[in-house]
């Protein structure tokens, strides 16, 4: 038997152990099938695949080519689909408001931060237009995009305030 593989009652190799902590997702394919499970919230994605803990207890590793979006979700039993896929005004929320658009013509606006030591090659993460729903945010692979545009930069601009010149000083130096 294959000893580096993680078996279900024994603890995993120092390896190929995943953190206490894991992020319930459903993974959404481009086939359209789907897989509940959990993932690292830091990493979770190796050499090219999302390394998935599904609900039988099974690591599993799906190649990102055959993923169309991981949703982030509060609860497996409620749907994964977005009620509301567009903001329906400007966000409020500082970040990138982008719009993806899908290889299958599925369009889905969100945020990002607008940062880019927060992003990760291999993918996009956004915040869904409604944040209240089930889902709190999306992974969404290179591959399964057609586009993505950038709507707006939306964030706090700080600028200096320039003060009225104090008219109560007395002039220096022939000023």
């Amino acid at each position: 038997m294959d000893r580096s593989r993680v078996r279900i009652g024994r603890p995993p190799a120092r390896s190929e152990s995943m953190p206490s902590t894991h992020k319930k997702v459903i993974v959404r394919k481009v086939d359209r099938d789907s897989i509940s499970g959990y993932v690292s919230p830091t990493s979770f994605v190796r050499e090219g695949k999302l390394e998935l803990l599904n609900t039988a207890g099974n690591v599993v590793g799906i190649d990102l080519k055959d993923i169309k979006s991981v949703y982030f979700v509060r609860e497996f039993g409620d749907s994964e689909s977005l009620l509301r896929k567009t903001f329906t005004s400007r966000p409020r929320t500082e970040g990138l408001w982008v719009r993806l658009k899908f290889k299958d013509k599925e369009v889905v606006e969100g945020l990002m931060p607008n940062d880019l030591s927060q992003q990760i090659d291999e993918g996009f993460l956004i915040n869904p237009p409604d944040l209240r729903s089930n889902t709190q945010r999306i992974f969404v692979p290179r591959s399964a995009l057609e586009s993505l545009t950038v709507l707006a930069v939306i964030g706090a601009t700080h600028r200096k305030r320039r003060r009225p010149e104090d008219q109560l000083q007395v002039p220096m130096f022939g000023e």
